[in-house]
């Protein structure tokens, strides 16, 4: 807040992979650094002098991050928005033109209009372990490329495969024993681990991805926990109709993970195994099952976090 002007400032964001385009709400001042850390240092006390309510701005990959460090050692107070919701607000108030500047103007717009919550940075270490995670799965999916390639090509061109294959199992082996490490070095990962992997179906990957990615996990209520993983079913509604109900947004990294942890636990876990079977049993597409199956699962973790208990199956 402003204290000089009363008013609420909102400074919008817009990141380019050279520049950083800035536009401050109700100011309208409108300026342009470049994304370095000289440009940064330059924005961030430009920034500062207006002690603005929140800065937005959107999630990128990692173009962002650079400045995202700089405004939270500055004390400045930030929010990572998601893209998909500031091109949805461009849609209800009419926006289609689009350049570096009206995009910084229609962030900041967002961010006054929809007040979104702050974001918090993530610990370096567990910032750190979400890339081990992400860079395990990219990694994961090119060695399932190479072998369906195995499987079709003459036998006379295997050995080009092959040694390719050993690196990615190499490199998967490596990445695992730092994610492992990550996680016997903090008191708080190794509890939040001890739990979450005693439950059958959660492996070390699981956990990590979970600890990292979902921190909030054991803190919100199970609704909440649904629907921030993107598996809480979605009405739509209108009127006589009545479509199928769907699941969207949330955090599809650790989606992906607990989809494949999934697949693990409806064979070695009872209760899942079970619930799953009824499900498709009942007709549902066995898709449509794993999910609610994941969702349930969310929720039981959810409860063990929040009560600090393991898993126990209930007895039959």
């Amino acid at each position: 807040m402003n204290t000089k002007t009363n008013q609420s400032i909102n400074i919008g964001v817009d990141t380019g992979k050279f520049q950083l385009d800035i536009y401050i709400r109700p100011l309208d001042i409108y300026f342009t650094v470049s994304n370095d850390d000289k440009g940064i240092r330059e924005a961030v006390n430009k920034i500062k002098k207006h002690k603005p309510e929140r800065i937005i701005i959107e999630a990128t990959g990692r173009l962002e991050m650079p400045f995202i460090m700089a405004c939270a050692k500055a004390g400045l107070p930030f929010v990572i928005a998601n893209p998909v919701h500031v091109k949805r607000f461009a849609g209800a108030i009419g926006q289609r033109a689009k350049t570096d500047k009206l995009d910084a103007k229609l962030i900041a717009y967002y961010g006054e209009a929809i007040r979104p919550s702050l974001s918090q940075l993530k610990p370096e270490n567990m910032q750190l372990m979400s890339d081990l995670v992400a860079r395990r799965n990219q990694l994961l999916v090119m060695q399932t490329m190479e072998k369906n390639r195995l499987q079709i090509l003459p036998k006379e061109l295997a050995m080009t495969i092959k040694p390719i294959l050993t690196a990615f199992k190499n490199q998967i082996n490596k990445i695992e024993n730092k994610i492992v490490k990550l996680i016997e070095s903090c008191p708080e990962y190794q509890a939040k681990n001890h739990l979450l992997q005693s439950m059958k179906g959660i492996g070390k990957i699981a956990a990590a991805s979970i600890i990292s990615n979902l921190p909030e996990l054991g803190y919100m209520t199970n609704k909440q926990a649904s629907a921030l993983v993107g598996v809480a079913p979605i009405n739509r509604e209108s009127g006589r109709f009545k479509g199928l109900r769907k699941i969207q947004g949330g955090r599809h990294q650790v989606r992906t993970v607990l989809y494949m942890a999934m697949m693990s636990a409806i064979q070695s876990n009872p209760v899942f195994k079970a619930q799953y079977e009824k499900l498709v049993s009942a007709g549902k597409p066995k898709k449509v099952a794993l999910i609610a199956c994941v969702r349930k699962m969310i929720v039981i973790l959810n409860s063990m976090l929040r009560d600090g208990v393991v898993w126990e199956a209930p007895k039959v």
